[in-house]
């Protein structure tokens, strides 16, 4: 089994991925869920961490010069995957991230951990890519911090939908940001593995999540 394949077990069994009625940060109403929010136990975060890693070191060996993660769910993200790095791959890479509100004391500022420096190669982790809404906010603060180069994006799943127009969401950031997008996995490869699968002896995608999965991406998803 890959990575990817584990990877997808691994969300469903923390309550991570979950199925039916939700609506996402960009309003849209969605049949499946992603909540990182839910990892709760230093098991998964490591094992998360390991996830992050693993898709890291197979798509950028190199290039980068610090891991990004936005508050808040991209806090712990990018703590784990900068842990898994060092334990699994030798790479001790630093790791920051932001403050909902700029601190007026002490050392003051918006950034926690380490401090960006102009032409460092940055890549943000996070959790989903939907219509890339936190990307472009995170993009903004860094008009403020310093000129760096968001060179990469490192989510969990790519939901496959469309941005703010008809292309999709990965395709847009690469297109007026020039960011690489790099999923652990797709919800197309969601729908593969979990189709008729039981996972402890449940099946999360039977033919009716499954029509109910692709009707939403003949709607939302992107080109």
């Amino acid at each position: 089994m890959t990575y990817q394949e584990e990877f997808i077990t691994f969300m469903v069994r923390s309550g991570v991925l979950t199925f039916g009625d939700f609506t996402t940060k960009s309003g849209r109403k969605t049949p499946y869920f992603i909540n990182t929010g839910n990892y709760k136990t230093g098991a998964q975060a490591a094992k998360l961490g390991d996830y992050y890693a693993a898709c890291i070191q197979q798509n950028l060996p190199d290039g980068v010069d610090c891991l990004f993660g936005p508050a808040y769910k991209g806090i712990p993200l990018a703590v784990a995957a900068a842990s898994s790095l060092y334990r699994n791959f030798d790479r001790d890479l630093p790791y920051c991230f932001n403050r909902k509100e700029a601190k007026d004391h002490g050392e003051g500022g918006v950034m926690v951990g380490y401090k960006p420096q102009a032409g460092d190669r940055v890549a943000i982790v996070e959790d989903v890519v939907t219509a890339g809404t936190a990307v472009r906010e995170t993009i903004e603060l860094f008009r403020h911090v310093a000129d760096v180069d968001l060179t990469a994006l490192i989510v969990s799943v790519d939901r496959m939908e469309r941005g703010t127009g008809e292309k999709t969401t990965i395709n847009e950031l690469r297109e007026q940001y020039g960011i690489r997008v790099f999923p652990i996995v797709t919800v197309r490869q969601v729908i593969d593995l979990l189709y008729n699968r039981e996972i402890d002896g449940r099946v999360y995608i039977d033919d009716a999540m499954k029509e109910r999965m692709e009707a939403y991406l003949n709607q939302y998803g992107g080109k």
